[in-house]
């Protein structure tokens, strides 16, 4: 498991799709008082060095002990939405739209997804000004899966989607 600053320094991948303009101390405040929770300090963190984006191939798929609709092993995590209306790219303050769109609960927000299936803060335990944990809904099985306790420890779980066993890295079956 790799520390949350050496993942946080090689995070991002190649490209500028989904990448917003750089944050600011005012784009935090208002994207908080918008989605009405305070967002964690980690995930700031990260959205500091690059506001959204592909994620890099070592840390897009978090490890599951359970199969999901899409893996054996893991989720994926091939990019995080940042904070922003930048070239009708999808964001963070888009949640309140996708949450109802998908039929999702209230208390999230959205991280990454792609409309069936999303990794999401989870609010509903802590309230708007707790520490989140990290969850995974699929929508078209009407499931979630708790994949971490807070945003620190999901992004410390995060590996290599190429490195779990049995699963190629576009998720796909490896034929045996």
């Amino acid at each position: 498991m790799a520390g949350f600053d050496e993942v946080k320094a090689t995070f991002w991948g190649e490209g500028r799709c989904g990448v917003q303009p750089p944050l600011t101390d005012a784009v935090v405040e208002e994207a908080e008082h918008q989605l009405g929770v305070r967002l964690p300090a980690s995930l700031l963190e990260i959205l500091w060095v690059q506001n959204g984006g592909v994620v890099a191939d070592a840390w897009n798929a978090f490890p599951t002990d359970v199969p999901t609709s899409w893996s054996e092993n893991h989720v994926p995590l091939d990019e995080m939405m940042g904070i922003g209306r930048h070239d009708d790219q999808l964001s963070l303050l888009d949640t309140a739209y996708l949450a109802e769109e998908w039929g999702l609960p209230s208390s999230l927000v959205l991280l990454s997804g792609d409309g069936h299936c999303w990794i999401a803060l989870d609010y509903r335990a802590c309230g708007e000004r707790g520490e989140p944990s990290v969850t995974w809904f699929d929508v078209d099985t009407d499931t979630e899966l708790p994949l971490a306790t807070d945003f620190t420890e999901f992004v410390e779980r995060l590996t290599a989607a190429a490195s779990l066993d049995g699963d190629d890295a576009d998720g796909s079956r490896s034929a045996s």
